[in-house]
Formats: structure tokens, C-alpha cells, sequence
């Protein structure tokens, strides 16, 4: 060992990942396009303001949106955008945009960035085209762009959020008290986070649960990713006591 390395043991090997793009990222039952204010604006506008979920922008940090022109001013700047860089989530099989998706806090040098600013329609919540949206975020977070760390942060008390974030496999590591004021109401921030080690592991996982088989013929799964996951994991044997 050099005496760097004596001093410095945890010196990487690191080259700085790169920043994602505008582009299109393609599964196979969703896409996720930038966002196209002119082909996306009537149908996004719709299903933000769908009443089948009034909760929809609570912890948002923007909307609700009361009317088409409202919609259409925010669109057109997160279309400007490249941090957060936003993408428009798509239906494959309807090609009809249902929700929007982003990375955001972009910082290459240290291999770390957020998704975040998620909002799904009613009809896109709970859907095998949700979960794969996200896992397409984060496949090509670790394996496209040679991230180290993946974040996902909301209000301590979006419970939904919460749970979606434990359920693709992010870890929770706390929460940041008063760490924002949103739409004039103090957030607590709970924190959450995956990394590069944990992708290969959460990554079968995601295409176990992702595949056709896995559904029923009306879409319903017929294992969770929950379960998929707790079935992967290493067993621990177990410790008998000595004397």
C-alpha cells in the first residue's frame, strides 16, 4: 500500500459522472420523452387537474393549476429547464402523456443526483407503466451516466411518497427538520437514497417484477416488488447459543 493510500484509504478510483440530457428514455410499457409543451401541454393539463386525486399537488411545491393558461406558463418553463431537467411520462401502448418525472440537484463531480418533482395522473398511480418509469430514472442514472448516489426527498409527512420511495428500494436516512418552506407552510424533509452497490440487486428485482408474467390479464401483479425483494435477499443463518 502507498503511504497516499495509508492517509487516505478511501481514496477512488473516480471519474466524474456525466450530466443527464434531454432524450428519450424507452421501456416497454412507458417512455419518457422532454417535455413538448405544444404535444404534451392538453393532455398533461387534464390529468393534473383529474378529481379522481385532489390530493394530487399537496406537497408539491407548485399547482394546483385552476385553469389551462396556468398550466400551460409552468409547462413551458419546466420545458426550458436542465436542472430540474423534466421529462413527460408516456403511455406505450396509448402513446397519451399521463405524468411527469425529473432529475434535479445535478452534480456530477461528486456522482450524486435527485429525482423528484413526480407527479402521476390518476390513471398512471399504482400501474406497472409508474413503476417502470422509475426504474428507466434510475437504470440510466447507474448505468448509463456512472452515478454514485441516487436521492429522492419529500414532505415528512407525504406518506404516499414515503411509501413509493421504500418500495423501489431506496433506504430511508432521516429527516431534515425545517428544512423548506413550501406554499408558505414549514417542510420537513424525509430523506432517502440508493447507491451505486445497491443498483445490480435492485435492479433484477425491478425487471422480476416488471416482467409480463408477473400480471394477470387485466394488469394486476400478482407479486409485489415488496415481496420479490424480501425473497432476493441473502439469508442470514441463524445463531445458536454456545454452553
Amino acid at each position: 500500500m502507498s503511504s497516499d493510500e495509508e492517509v487516505h484509504p478511501e481514496a477512488l478510483n473516480w471519474t466524474p459522472a456525466q450530466a443527464p440530457r434531454a432524450c428519450t428514455l424507452a421501456g416497454t410499457t412507458v417512455r419518457l420523452e422532454p417535455v413538448n409543451p405544444e404535444a404534451h401541454a392538453r393532455a398533461l393539463g387534464a390529468a393534473a387537474r383529474d378529481s379522481r386525486d385532489p390530493t394530487l399537488w399537496d406537497y408539491m411545491s407548485v399547482g394546483p393549476f385552476p385553469d389551462d393558461n396556468d398550466f400551460r406558463s409552468w409547462l413551458e418553463t419546466t420545458a426550458a429547464s436542465r436542472d430540474p431537467l423534466f421529462f413527460t411520462v408516456i403511455d406505450q401502448a396509448t402513446n397519451h402523456p399521463e405524468g411527469m418525472v425529473s432529475y434535479l440537484r445535478i452534480t456530477p463531480t461528486h456522482g450524486v443526483i435527485e429525482i423528484g418533482s413526480i407527479w402521476f395522473g390518476p390513471t398512471l398511480q399504482r400501474t406497472r407503466q409508474a413503476t417502470e418509469a422509475i426504474y428507466l430514472l434510475a437504470r440510466h442514472v447507474f448505468e448509463d451516466l456512472g452515478y454514485r448516489r441516487l436521492e429522492w426527498k419529500c414532505d415528512a409527512r407525504n406518506e404516499r411518497s414515503r411509501r413509493a420511495a421504500e418500495r423501489f428500494g431506496f433506504r430511508f436516512e432521516g429527516v431534515f427538520a425545517q428544512h423548506m418552506v413550501i406554499k408558505g407552510r414549514n417542510r420537513d424533509t424525509a430523506w432517502f437514497a440508493m447507491l451505486d452497490r445497491d443498483w445490480p440487486a435492485i435492479s433484477t428485482d425491478f425487471t422480476t417484477w416488471l416482467r409480463p408474467e408477473n400480471f394477470d390479464p387485466a394488469g394486476r401483479q400478482l407479486r409485489s416488488l415488496a415481496a420479490i425483494r424480501e425473497a432476493s435477499l441473502p439469508v442470514t443463518p441463524p445463531i445458536h447459543p454456545t454452553g
